[in-house]
C-alpha cells in the first residue's frame, strides 16, 4: 500500500508538474505574442481594389501607366504592370520597363557611402572638407533686411563643419534651389549652377561655392546632400559613382538596369514616359538617353521595379542577399533609426517631406508614429522621386513595396492613396470606430 500510494504521489507530483509547465509555456506565448506584432497579409480582393484604383488613374488620363511590385517574405505576392510606357507610340508596360528614378537614387548612395563607413574608410563625424578641400570656405548665408525692405545676403563662417553624416540625414545646410524662397535658394535655382557637361567634382566644387541656407546640424533642409555625398564615395574609393556602385552593388546584386544614363540603344525603347506635361527637367536631371559626366548621387539613376526590389530586399534582410553581405546589420539598423529626433534639437523646415508621423535617418524616411486612425507599423522607411515612383521597406510585415511611374504632378496623391490601401488591406488603416 505505501508502494502503491508513493507511486501515485509521483505521478500526481509529475502531473502537476506538466500543468505549471504548460500554464507556464502558455503565459509566455501570449507575452511573446503581445511582444511581437502580427504579420498582415493582403486579401486577393483587397489586391483586385488596389489595381482597379490604378486602372482609373490610367482610364481618366492622369497617368500613361505603372508598375506595382508588393514583396513579403522575399517572394512577389503582386506584380502587375498597367497601361502603357510610352503615350506616344502606345508601347505596353512591361516588367522590364526603366524608369528615372530621381530621389530615389539618394538611397544608393547612401548605402555605397555605408559601405565605405564599415570598410573603415570614412567615418560619420568626418569633416566633408577632409575629402573635398573646397568646403573648408564654405559660409553660412543669412537674411539681413534693410531700411529700402531688401533683404542683402551676409555671409557668416561655419560654427561647426558639415560631416558625413549632416549628408546622410540633410542637415548639412545645403539647399535646393526649388524649395522656398530664401535668397539662399534663389542661387541655388540659378541655372549656371547645372551649366556644361561637368563631372561630380565640378559640381561638389560649385556647391561649396554657394553660401549654406543653415548652420550645419541645425535643420532638416533637403537638398544636394547627397549629390556632394557621391563626391565623397569616389574620392575614397578611387573611382567614380557609377564605377563604385556597379562594382561593389549593381553587378552583385543583379541590377542590370540601373545605370545614370541608358548607353544601349536596344533598351532605349524600353523607358518610360509621361505626358508632355510631366517631362520637365528636375534640379538639372535630362533625358536618361543623353551621355553625361555628372553621376548625381541624388537624383541621376534609372532602373527597373525589379532591379531596385533586390536592392530594397537586401536592406529588409539586415544587409544580406543570396548569402552576400553588403552592409553589417547594425548599420542597416543605425540608417533606418530616426537621426533628427527632439533630443537633437534639429528643426524640421517648411518643407519638411517626411511629415508629422516621420523621423530621418540615414538616407530613408523613418515612421517613428502611426497617422492618427491608424495601426501603421513603426520602424518602416521609404522615400520617393521626383517623377512620382516610391517605395517603403515594412521590416515588421516583412515587405517591401515598390511603385513605379512617370507622372510628377500625380506622383504624390497616388502614392499617399496607394499607402492607405495596401495597409487597410492589411488591417492596419483607418479604423471604423
Amino acid at each position: 500500500m505505501h508502494f502503491r500510494t508513493e507511486k501515485t504521489a509521483l505521478r500526481c507530483l509529475a502531473a502537476a508538474a506538466l500543468v505549471i509547465s504548460l500554464i507556464v509555456g502558455w503565459a509566455f506565448e501570449l507575452r511573446a505574442e503581445a511582444r511581437t506584432p502580427a504579420v498582415g497579409t493582403l486579401s486577393p480582393a483587397a489586391l483586385k481594389r488596389i489595381d482597379d484604383t490604378i486602372r482609373n488613374e490610367i482610364a481618366t488620363g492622369k497617368i500613361p501607366g505603372a508598375i506595382l511590385l508588393i514583396q513579403q517574405h522575399g517572394q512577389p505576392v503582386h506584380f502587375e504592370c498597367f497601361g502603357v510606357r510610352d503615350p506616344d507610340t502606345g508601347l505596353p508596360m512591361t516588367p522590364d520597363a526603366i524608369f528615372q528614378i530621381y530621389s530615389m537614387s539618394k538611397a544608393v548612395t547612401s548605402v555605397a557611402a555605408m559601405m565605405l563607413v564599415d570598410e573603415g574608410k570614412l567615418a560619420l563625424d568626418d569633416p566633408v572638407s577632409k575629402y573635398i578641400h573646397s568646403f573648408a570656405e564654405t559660409k553660412v548665408g543669412v537674411d539681413v533686411s534693410d531700411e529700402a525692405g531688401e533683404y542683402p545676403l551676409k555671409l557668416e563662417p561655419l560654427k561647426r563643419p558639415i560631416t558625413i553624416r549632416d549628408l546622410l540625414r540633410h542637415t548639412s545646410g545645403i539647399t535646393y534651389g526649388f524649395l522656398g524662397r530664401t535668397q539662399v535658394q534663389k542661387l541655388y535655382a540659378n541655372p549656371r549652377l547645372y551649366a556644361g557637361d561637368f563631372d561630380n567634382a565640378d559640381f561638389a566644387d560649385r556647391i561649396a561655392a554657394l553660401p549654406l541656407d543653415d548652420q550645419p546640424g541645425t535643420h532638416w533642409n533637403y537638398s544636394h546632400s547627397t549629390d556632394v555625398l557621391g563626391r565623397v564615395v569616389e574620392v575614397v574609393s578611387a573611382q567614380t559613382l557609377y564605377q563604385f556602385e556597379k562594382q561593389r552593388l549593381f553587378d552583385p546584386l543583379g541590377m542590370s538596369d540601373t545605370a545614370y544614363y541608358i548607353s544601349d540603344t536596344a533598351k532605349l525603347p524600353l523607358i518610360a514616359k509621361g505626358f508632355p506635361v510631366d517631362r520637365s527637367r528636375v534640379a538639372g536631371i535630362r533625358d536618361p538617353t543623353l551621355p553625361r559626366r555628372w553621376e548625381s548621387g541624388g537624383a541621376g539613376l534609372a532602373s527597373t521595379t525589379r532591379d531596385y526590389a533586390r536592392f530594397l530586399q537586401m536592406l529588409l534582410n539586415g544587409g544580406e542577399l543570396d548569402g552576400k553581405r553588403y552592409l553589417k546589420r547594425e548599420t542597416v539598423a543605425l540608417m533606418t533609426s530616426d537621426q533628427i529626433g527632439p533630443e537633437t534639437g534639429i528643426i524640421h523646415d517648411l518643407f519638411y517631406f517626411p511629415g508629422p508621423t516621420s523621423g530621418f535617418g540615414l538616407g530613408f524616411a523613418v515612421r517613428t508614429s502611426s497617422p492618427p486612425g491608424t495601426s501603421w507599423p513603426l520602424g518602416e522607411y521609404r522615400w520617393d522621386g521626383a517623377g512620382g515612383s516610391f517605395y517603403f521597406v515594412d521590416p515588421v510585415d516583412d515587405m517591401l513595396g515598390v511603385f513605379m511611374v512617370m507622372s510628377p504632378t500625380q506622383g504624390g496623391r497616388i502614392q499617399l492613396n496607394l499607402k492607405t490601401m495596401i495597409y487597410e488591406a492589411m488591417g492596419k488603416g483607418l479604423r471604423k470606430d
